[in-house]
Order: structure tokens, then C-alpha cells, then sequence
């Protein structure tokens, strides 16, 4: 079973930047693609960006340009930094992770679903 486990949300004024971090227990072919989704309340949860085990990026067109997905291997975190934030950005962040699925042309995506979730770490930001 991956576990994993977010950090680095928090409280910041609109423009600000956040620079969120997840450490997977394991890698394994579950954790193939990895990547950042929300929820914001009352809504549903959206992925944010994602990340494949070549390092292939995909972003949701709501924060391509602001956030930028990365992972450090020889660390074995995951991070998201987020820059330019505006008060829709808001909600809780979670990190997951999944195997491979063939949709839309890749094998990981935002709109891909996902075998293992953080418990989330809430992003508040401020106008």
C-alpha cells in the first residue's frame, strides 16, 4: 500500500506563492504517474497537475503558467510550486498517485483517476 503524505500548505495573500511537497512510502508501478488535485468547497475535486515516471507534465489550464510540478528522485518527494495565486486557488490540496492509463493521449493526466491518496493540505489564499 503507497501512502502518502502531504505538507507545506497554508495561508498566503493573493500574488503569493506556495510550495506544496508530498513523499510517497514507496515507488512502484502505482506511483507511475503522481500529481496534485483539489477541492475547493462546494465543489468537485480537479486535478491540478501531474507528473509521469519519465517526467512528463500536465497542468489544468486554470494554473498552466503559475504552477509548476516537479520531483526530485533522489529525494523522494513530490512538489508543487505556486506562484501568482489568486483567492479561486484555494482548497484543500491532495497529493496522489496512480498506474498508467492510456486516455487522451498519454498515460497520466489531470483527468486521470488515481489509486492512492494523501489526506490533503489546505491552501488558503487571500484577496
Amino acid at each position: 500500500q503507497v501512502q502518502l503524505v502531504e505538507s507545506g500548505g497554508g495561508s498566503v495573500q493573493a500574488g503569493g506563492s506556495l510550495r506544496l511537497s508530498c513523499a510517497p512510502s514507496v515507488y512502484t508501478y502505482s506511483t507511475f504517474c503522481m500529481g496534485w488535485f483539489r477541492q475547493a468547497p462546494g465543489k468537485e475535486r480537479e486535478g491540478v497537475a501531474v507528473i509521469d515516471n519519465d517526467g512528463s507534465t500536465y497542468y489544468a489550464d486554470s494554473v498552466k503558467g503559475r504552477f509548476t510540478i516537479s520531483k526530485d528522485n533522489a529525494k523522494k518527494t513530490l512538489y508543487l510550486q505556486m506562484n501568482s495565486l489568486k483567492p479561486e486557488d484555494s482548497g484543500i490540496y491532495y497529493c496522489a498517485a496512480g498506474s498508467p492509463h492510456w486516455s487522451g493521449g498519454s498515460w497520466c493526466g489531470v483527468k486521470n483517476g488515481m489509486d492512492h491518496w494523501g489526506k490533503g493540505t489546505l491552501v488558503t489564499i487571500s484577496s
